[in-house]
Order: structure tokens, then C-alpha cells, then sequence
């Protein structure tokens, strides 16, 4: 009997551990409206004039800002007031949790916009056909992946507008994020 109940509640554990591990990461990208180091929040104002409030733990990855360490999001690594960032991030309880904060700009990523020509998710890349007819392609990161899997590629992978948040390192360009235009 025991046993039985033992087995019952590391199945259920198990269960509730593995719905927390596949929580749903959306992405937002907008400005710095508010940054908050003291109660570890970030106030986001989107295109569209919404607010987002996240809240970020100290190890928040950062990419784009002059310190990309863990934990980095004040004034003295890049992500400030008037920042432009894209957010990753979770919701539990209501409460929106920062997770990564990439920054986008002359000293943060690089954006492309075009069209998707072709998505290879066992690679990881994206190729995007811009408006001059290029066509670049990236490696995605695995959250980019992730990301792109959900709002990119649902139904329309091939004719999606998009813009691509990249960073570009020794030729090689690794896109951080990719947003749908509508």
C-alpha cells in the first residue's frame, strides 16, 4: 500500500514538474519605459501604446547590451531608460517574468525585415528574402527556434513577413528573435 501511494505521488510530481518545465514563453519587443533595479522590474511600452510590467530574477539573460553577464539590466550594461528591447518571458499567476532581454539598436542587435523562404528546424535557420531580393539565411537560437515555431511558422512559413532580431559574429549572423509583421 505504501508503495502504491509512493508511486502515485512521484507520478503526480513528476506530472506537475513537467507542465511547469513547458511553460509558455511568449516574446514582446517594445521601449524601456521604466527600469527598476531595487524591486527588479522593467516597464515595457509596445508600438501599440500597451505596458507590460516584468519582473526579472538576477540571472536574466542579456544580449546586445555592453554587458551581456547574467543579471545584467541597469544603466551601467547597456539596457536603459529609452532602451529598445524584445522580452522573453513567461506568465504564472498573472505575473509577466522576464526571462532573457534582448536589446536592439546601434550597439544591441541588428533587425532584417523580408519574407520567410525556408525554415529548417532540425538545423535551426531561417531564410529571409528582402526586399532588395536577397536572401539572408540565420541560425536560430534555441529559444528563436521555439519562438518561431509558435507565431511564424503557423500555416504560413513560407510567406511570412518578418523581422529578424540578429546578432553577427565573425560572419556568421544568430537571430535572438523573430517578430511576424502584420
Amino acid at each position: 500500500m505504501i508503495k502504491t501511494v509512493a508511486l502515485a505521488g512521484a507520478l503526480a510530481l513528476s506530472t506537475s514538474l513537467s507542465l511547469a518545465a513547458q511553460d509558455v514563453v511568449h516574446a514582446v519587443d517594445g521601449t524601456v519605459k521604466k527600469l527598476d533595479s531595487a524591486t527588479k522590474t522593467v516597464v515595457v511600452e509596445t508600438k501599440d501604446g500597451t505596458e507590460h510590467t516584468f519582473h526579472y530574477a538576477s540571472d536574466v539573460t542579456v544580449h546586445g547590451a555592453k554587458d551581456t553577464s547574467k543579471g545584467a539590466v541597469d544603466a551601467a550594461h547597456g539596457v536603459t531608460e529609452g532602451s529598445k528591447v524584445a522580452v522573453h518571458y513567461t506568465v504564472v499567476g498573472g505575473k509577466e517574468t522576464a526571462h532573457e532581454i534582448d536589446k536592439i539598436g546601434d550597439d544591441g542587435l541588428k533587425t532584417t525585415d523580408g519574407t520567410v523562404s525556408h525554415i529548417d528546424r532540425g538545423a535551426k535557420t531561417v531564410a529571409v528574402k528582402t526586399a532588395d531580393g536577397t536572401e539572408e539565411t540565420f541560425h536560430m537560437t534555441d529559444r528563436a527556434a521555439k519562438d518561431t515555431g509558435k507565431d511564424v511558422a503557423e500555416g504560413a512559413d513560407k510567406t511570412a513577413k518578418v523581422t529578424v532580431y540578429y546578432t553577427e559574429k565573425a560572419g556568421v549572423k544568430t537571430a535572438h528573435f523573430i517578430t511576424k509583421v502584420f
